[in-house]
């Protein structure tokens, strides 16, 4: 009996070493995870199991760099659930959800999923991504759910931040509440679909960071944004989804954007030299990248003071307060706006574009086109290029008044505000005309003789 005992402890073991070795990435209906043990990705870059974060003693299952000290998590399961304690058990079900429970069988996290399941099981992908399949399928469309679809803190290469415009399923970053508490605080990074689409960073409910929609080559409001040997960026919209997302060059290279409970959104990258993580890039670097810094109209100059300076052709809207730094107030116009009489457009260059929450785009027009459209809606107040590459293309039109506006060193874009004719050096009206080409050449000919930028300037004559 004992020497059938020796065989049976023997057989286990050997068994439970070969199921180790054979899928330390993987797990099934009939196995689990508990406080303690692991499951690493297969290339070994990330490993999945149960942590405390900071000075704190509560438990959580979460997702980190398996190769990194001190331990940098990426992602947290139970956020809002945590453990006091080490009785947490991961299991995977019949039906293909994953569930994390606690001594007394509660469930504290659950994943989801609306497809049936077979043979279900859940793997921890090299790329950082838990996702819960069928079998051996490895195609990402039929997944039955993924740590992707819900990210944290952290934004890591191949992710997605958008919105699935079928499903309804937003993909943010919110931070945590602090290093100790990974619940959600009160930053959120996202993509707003008011308008035309822009990479905004909330505190709450309010703004406090916007970089602007994407121009075909970078975000307008990140003029440091371009594809180099370290990573590439991209921005995705069709019928299905928007969002962006990047990689990088070299799978050797580490990188991740976090957004810190400060609210400040940070590339790391981290490097075997100095065994840390250094600081590659932040959104936020001045003054200026504060929202609506300058008010309406106002135009932020982060190498003048003082920063703020109404656009050409406007003024403060309170003196006073001007005079005082207080430019929350903005600038109006010089001279009011009278679409009936003809009104005409301002040229400005090397800014970031202002928000596009009130604004409408599309993608098949040309500037011309733009142009004229803007001229026939009279709520219209700018327009400029969806698209910067290959000379310009699309049509994006603002609706409103003109807000977080900042000028660059490089990589600004250009883009045309309406205001009266007569902040254009005009002493007369073209409202007679009908013909668009005319005026055109026109307007042509009178900015050569006064040495003048030329702008369209008609208001109903568009036929």
């Amino acid at each position: 009996m004992n020497a059938l005992r020796t065989v049976v402890f023997v057989f286990s073991y050997v068994f439970s070493l070969i199921r180790i070795s054979i899928a330390v990435d993987t797990i099934t209906v009939n196995q689990h995870i508990r406080d303690g043990e692991t499951i690493t990705s297969a290339g070994g870059t990330f490993e999945l199991g149960f942590f405390s974060p900071g000075n704190s003693k509560n438990r959580y299952l979460g997702i980190w760099y398996k190769k990194v000290a001190p331990r940098t998590v990426v992602w947290v399961a139970n956020r809002e659930s945590p453990l006091t304690d080490s009785s947490g058990v991961l299991k995977v079900t019949q039906q293909g959800i994953l569930v994390l429970v606690n001594d007394t069988n509660g469930i504290l996290w659950n994943s989801n999923s609306s497809h049936s399941a077979l043979d279900p099981n859940a793997q921890l992908l090299e790329s950082g991504n838990l996702v819960m399949r069928n079998g051996n399928d490895s195609d990402p469309e039929n997944f039955l759910w993924q740590s992707f679809d819900y990210p944290g803190d952290t934004l890591l290469p191949g992710m997605k931040l958008g919105r699935n415009r079928v499903t309804g399923l937003d993909w943010y970053l919110s931070s945590w509440k602090s290093a100790d508490d990974p619940s959600k605080g009160n930053f959120t990074c996202e993509i707003d679909l008011n308008g035309f689409p822009q990479l905004v960073l909330r505190n709450g409910f309010v703004i406090n960071f916007r970089a602007g929609p994407w121009n075909g080559v970078r975000y307008s409001g990140i003029p440091q944004l371009t594809n180099n040997s370290v990573y590439t960026f991209n921005f995705v919209s069709n019928e299905k989804e928007v969002y962006i997302f990047y990689n990088t060059v070299h799978s050797s290279v580490i990188l991740r954007h976090v957004l810190n409970p400060d609210g400040s959104l940070r590339k790391l990258k981290w490097t075997d030299k100095n065994t840390g993580w250094t600081l590659y890039s932040t959104a936020q670097r001045d003054d200026c990248d504060n929202y609506a810094f300058c008010g309406a109209y106002g135009i932020c100059k982060i190498d003048q003071s003082p920063k703020c300076e109404c656009m050409k052709g406007f003024r403060p809207k309170f003196q006073s307060k001007w005079d005082e730094a207080d430019w929350s107030h903005g600038c109006v116009p010089n001279t009011p706006l009278d679409c009936q009489k003809g009104d005409g457009f301002a040229k400005f260059s090397d800014v970031k574009l202002p928000d596009t929450q009130t604004s409408w785009f599309n993608v098949s027009m040309n500037l011309k086109e733009c142009a004229s459209l803007c001229l026939r809606k009279c709520t219209c107040t700018a327009y400029a290029n969806s698209d910067i590459r290959g000379g310009g293309s699309g049509c994006l039109l603002w609706l409103g008044d003109l807000i977080d506006i900042r000028e660059f060193t490089q990589n600004g874009q250009e883009f045309y505000v309406r205001m009266a004719t007569s902040e254009l050096g005009m002493n007369f009206s073209f409202s007679y005309l009908r013909n668009i080409n005319l005026i055109q050449i026109s307007w042509y000919i009178y900015s050569k003789v006064f040495n003048f930028s030329p702008c369209i300037c008609a208001s109903s004559f568009i036929p």
